[in-house]
């Protein structure tokens, strides 16, 4: 199935058609069901897109904001994704639900399995590494076979080691998938994640049916 791709020249537009995107998705899921499911990224792509929605919106009534994934951290590790978020975005009204990273990737894999539970995501925002790994699923892990909600990692090749994420399946069942990709050095995660499922690129196993590719020209293959 051919990707569905939004070019942006730089990664400043692309961050703000990325904000503008999101308070479009989180309008239609309001309107449609009362509630808006938000998964929120880490990572400097999607960093810059929160700092812009306080200013694109400001009744955040009804909107619970969830993670993809967590390193094992305290929030006010600058590691932290959620830390991150919350210094930029401040969604007053909405309820937040960050991952329990300091119970250790297994305890707060379960605690947040259970607070997630068969809630469907609405939107779920996602960044991509030079090596193609999205949320905490890395290139062949044992953990892209994961089912259920949440799982945890004990031996991420990125650093901190421990780790949460939502399982492939549970980010795969979300009602939309946005995956933000600037920068050159990601060029050419981003060519195998359009050529096809790959499970050296966790990235292109996200379902392509409901799959948005928003990426600025310096990570496009040439």
């Amino acid at each position: 199935m051919p990707v569905q791709l939004i070019r942006q020249p730089d990664a400043e537009t692309l961050a703000r058609h990325a904000a503008r995107d999101l308070v479009a998705a989180i309008g239609e899921a309001r309107e449609a069901r009362g509630v808006a499911h938000v998964t929120l990224a880490g990572g400097t792509t999607p960093m810059r897109c929160y700092d812009l929605l306080d200013a694109q919106m400001d009744d955040w009534t009804g909107v619970h904001l969830w993670y993809g994934d967590e390193r094992c951290v305290p929030f006010d590790d600058p590691q932290s994704n959620h830390g991150q978020v919350k210094e930029r975005l401040r969604a007053r009204g909405a309820v937040w639900h960050p991952m329990p990273a300091t119970l250790g990737p297994s305890e707060g894999a379960m605690e947040y399995s259970r607070e997630l539970g068969d809630t469907v995501l609405d939107v779920t925002h996602l960044g991509m590494g030079p090596d193609g790994h999205t949320a905490s699923l890395f290139p062949n892990h044992p953990l892209l076979d994961a089912h259920g909600v949440a799982v945890g990692i004990t031996d991420s090749p990125k650093p901190p080691p421990e780790r949460i994420t939502l399982t492939l399946p549970k980010l795969n069942s979300s009602r939309r998938i946005v995956l933000l990709v600037t920068g050159e050095g990601k060029s050419e995660a981003l060519a195998r994640v359009m050529a096809g499922p790959d499970r050296s690129v966790p990235a292109s196993l996200l379902d392509r049916s409901k799959l948005l590719i928003m990426a600025d020209n310096a990570a496009l293959p040439q």
